[in-house]
């Protein structure tokens, strides 16, 4: 804790300002917990024994640990706005916060709000009553205005003159009436499920609808064991695939935050807390092994190679040029095969084939976008990636060329003596070779002009020509049968 005493300004009362869920809508603790795991796994067998010196102790051991990025934190721009209004009246800030003091100072120093600081030592976890006594101490009882958002902080409401309270919460408002002190409510949009809606990324589970081409393919989607074990496979991979996205982007926190789209991400943003990631991450993936253990043993075999996929992907792969996109291409095809595996039925080579190529050329058409947005920027490296801005060229090649592969593909297998064994009129199946061929160079006509999400199953999503398209094409296969 800083020794030395304030001055008061202008105002006569100092504000007080409780620094996670307050100034930063995010816990500095967990911030800290995820960059040194990131960095360092094998320090989680260290924790407890950190944490058996006190809370303290193990902020100080992990502020140690870890180079926070202070300038891209989460902060709360109408809290931010409230205190450069205090400021400008020439009143005494104060950033009283049980984080780690070396954490603290830095946020205090790039903010440059701050009078003093208050935070925790590496012996004192400045919380609750030890906040509000080591308030007290320096500016009396009543002598202090305080801000803060949850029930931590009612024991330095109890000894402050007047509260300032973020967020609504009808318990905090109920004891604060009670206390009788002048409440000043700062607004923020409520957490909840939509905040964990937001961070298991829902939409993405349209991806898991690649589960249920075996069943197309194969032409069983009216055998009821046949598509409920698609659908149990399809709901235990949107499981798998949110943890894992959870996962990936605890890993990628600061570099999502610094990312124009990226930080708006539940994590990045601080809308859905770390220490419920954290949590949800094994619940999910618990709860999708359950279901796994109905099906066959060797789609649960393909969902751990999934997994394993994806924490290779996360952790090392994502970095390495074109290594990246053949990673991604690879998740999308082991939807298909574990779809097959699912409800027992073998896939044909021309599926993987076509597949590897149309997915390839997707995820070559995401590493475009983002390079090209780079480009716009006049940044000369991708963030978190192994792509330089001058690639852009380079990916387009091979994107078209790996797209227009797969509608090759298709067209030979239309030809091909396996085809008769599906369809009563292969023929009508060539209709949907132009539809292709129009779909795959719409994406990378949009890519080029700048068009294109980033993503580009979000683009799919919200384009109805892709909605059109893949309704044709489906309908084609349905008169050919």
């Amino acid at each position: 804790m800083s020794p030395a005493p304030v001055a008061r300004g202008a105002s006569g009362v100092p504000l007080a300002v409780d620094l996670d869920g307050t100034l930063v809508k995010s816990d500095m603790l967990m911030e800290s917990l995820a960059a040194v795991l990131k960095r360092a796994p094998w320090l989680t067998l260290a924790l407890p024994l950190w944490l058996a010196r006190g809370r303290a102790a193990l902020k100080s051991e992990l502020a140690r640990r870890c180079d926070l990025d202070v300038t891209v934190l989460p902060y709360d721009e109408n809290v931010l706005a409230e205190l450069r209004r205090a400021r400008a009246a020439g009143r005494t800030l104060v950033l009283a916060t049980a984080a780690d003091e070396s954490v603290a100072t830095r946020i205090a120093e790039h903010l440059g709000l701050f009078d003093a600081v208050l935070a925790s030592d590496g012996r004192t976890n400045l919380k609750g009553e030890a906040k509000a006594r080591a308030l007290v101490e320096r500016y009396g009882e009543a002598g202090f205005d305080y801000m803060g958002e949850d029930r931590h902080d009612v024991p330095i409401w109890r000894h402050a003159r007047e509260a300032y309270v973020v967020g609504s919460d009808a318990a905090i408002d109920a004891r604060l009436k009670s206390l009788g002190k002048p409440v000043h409510g700062i607004e923020r949009a409520t957490r909840g499920l939509r905040a964990v809606v937001k961070g298991v990324r829902a939409y993405q589970w349209a991806k898991n609808l690649l589960v249920f081409v075996p069943l197309l393919t194969a032409h069983i989607y009216l055998d009821p064991p046949s598509l409920a074990a698609s659908v149990l496979a399809f709901i235990a991979f949107s499981l798998v695939a949110s943890s894992v996205y959870l996962a990936n982007d605890l890993v990628d926190l600061e570099d999502d935050r610094r990312h124009p789209a990226k930080r708006k991400r539940a994590l990045a943003s601080g809308e859905l807390p770390i220490a419920a990631a954290l949590v949800l991450v094994p619940v999910l993936l618990g709860a999708a092994a359950v279901i796994a253990a109905l099906l066959p043993w060797h789609f649960g075999a393909l969902l751990l190679v999934y997994v394993a996929a994806n924490l290779a992907y996360s952790l090392a792969l994502k970095r390495v040029p074109l290594i990246d996109v053949f990673v991604l291409a690879g998740l999308y095809t082991l939807r298909i095969l574990a779809g097959a595996a699912a409800i027992e039925v073998p896939v044909s080579q021309w599926l993987l084939a076509f597949s590897l190529f149309a997915f390839l050329s997707l995820a070559l058409a995401k590493r475009y976008v983002e390079v090209a947005n780079v480009a716009s920027r006049d940044e000369v490296r991708v963030g978190g990636r192994g792509y330089l801005a001058s690639d852009g060229a380079l990916l387009g090649m091979l994107g078209t060329a790996s797209g227009y592969l797969s509608v090759l593909v298709f067209a030979l297998y239309v030809t091909s003596p396996q085809v008769v064994m599906l369809y009563r009129s292969p023929a009508i199946l060539w209709f949907a070779v132009p539809l292709l061929l129009y779909w795959i160079s719409r994406v990378w006509f949009l890519a080029q002009r700048g068009a294109l999400h980033e993503d580009p199953l979000l683009f799919a999503l919200r384009d109805p020509a892709s909605y059109v398209t893949g309704a044709l094409i489906l309908m084609l296969m349905i008169f050919a049968t």
